[in-house]
């Protein structure tokens, strides 16, 4: 098997979100796109990018120099653990970005998500969150997506009403799982204390006779 990680073109990246990501678009804002090719073919792309929270390093006192989140994992079949696939994306974005401290990302309960690949790479999970997302457009649509496409009063059923589809609505059932990878030594360290046991897949939580987690999840639908 051979797997082969580069830096990807705008064109690639949104070839591959628009292919092989639930959300079938790209993320807004600026991006550090890397490509992913196994076996001479591309496969897809992992993304980096500062998100639609400009605070999300706050809570660990850094700045948006030093803060980022892991916006997509969008990939065709595969071989690779996805695990894989991101810990060398990981290696590429460090070096490129010698002053980033740390990645947050998600995933996303509503797509059957509970973490499995970050789990498999020792992400630290530190808990669930409480959220909502929008339908618009018969698609589930982030409030941080929005307002990083198109501004904060976009976050308001109103305007999605008046702009994008006059049937929008809002879905507040919805649940994030968030984990954290620290890139020094350092930040582990501070944030370790953070860590929580890692979330089942539901049908393990449903035998509690099942492994707490799965060693490597190969799901090419990895969350925003």
């Amino acid at each position: 098997m051979t797997l082969q990680l580069d830096w990807a073109s705008h064109q690639a990246a949104e070839h591959a979100c628009k292919r092989w990501h639930y959300s079938q678009c790209m993320p807004a804002g600026k991006l550090v796109k890397i490509g992913v090719w196994e076996h001479g073919r591309f496969i897809g792309v992992v993304i980096f990018g500062r998100g639609a929270n400009r605070k999300i390093g706050m809570p660990y006192k850094l700045d948006q120099t030093q803060c980022c989140e892991l916006v997509r994992v969008a990939l065709d079949q595969h071989d690779a653990p996805v695990s894989r696939v991101i810990s060398i994306a990981l290696r590429f974005l460090k070096r490129a970005n010698p002053g980033l401290r740390l990645v947050v990302s998600y995933a996303a309960s509503e797509h059957n998500h509970h973490g499995g690949i970050y789990q498999a790479g020792n992400w630290i999970y530190t808990g669930a969150m409480d959220t909502y997302v929008f339908w618009v457009k018969g698609r589930p649509v982030h409030a941080r997506s929005l307002a990083a496409k198109y501004g904060r009063g976009s976050q308001k059923i109103e305007w999605l009403r008046a702009n994008l589809d006059p049937h929008a609505y809002a879905d507040r059932s919805m649940v994030r799982h968030k984990y954290l990878m620290p890139l020094d030594a350092e930040m582990r360290v501070q944030i370790e204390p953070m860590r929580l046991p890692y979330p089942k897949r539901e049908k393990q939580a449903m035998a509690g006779d099942q492994p707490e987690q799965r060693r490597c999840d190969t799901d090419p639908h990895a969350p925003i």
